[in-house]
């Protein structure tokens, strides 16, 4: 847990968004994030992702947000319902865009 860590330590995990232990967040690097993962470097592990890490980790734990509600990515119509107007219209193209940090990554 995050118990016993300084304020500004639990504020940054809370800003990427891990806010339990074993989450996982896909994150574009830039200097802000580098340098707060770099203050949270004892509590966290972290790395460039392979393709094929990300297709399984999307496909065993994958999960959006529509409508406000956390929804399991088992269908290609959810994606294409929320994400259509970007061009990412299956699991394979969400997968991509994580994999090469495409345009609509956030």
């Amino acid at each position: 847990g995050i118990n016993k860590l300084d304020p500004k330590c639990k504020k940054i995990l809370r800003l990427l968004r891990l806010r339990q232990l074993h989450n996982g967040v896909f994150v574009k690097l830039n200097k802000a994030t580098i340098n707060m993962i770099r203050r949270v470097e004892p509590y966290v592990t972290y790395g460039y992702p392979s393709t094929a890490t990300i297709r399984k980790v999307i496909y065993k734990r994958g999960y959006g947000k529509v409508n406000n509600s956390r929804i399991p990515l088992v269908e290609n119509s959810i994606i294409e319902k929320v994400l259509g107007s970007h061009g990412i219209v299956c699991i394979e193209d969400l997968i991509h865009e994580i994999a090469t940090v495409g345009p609509h990554f956030k």
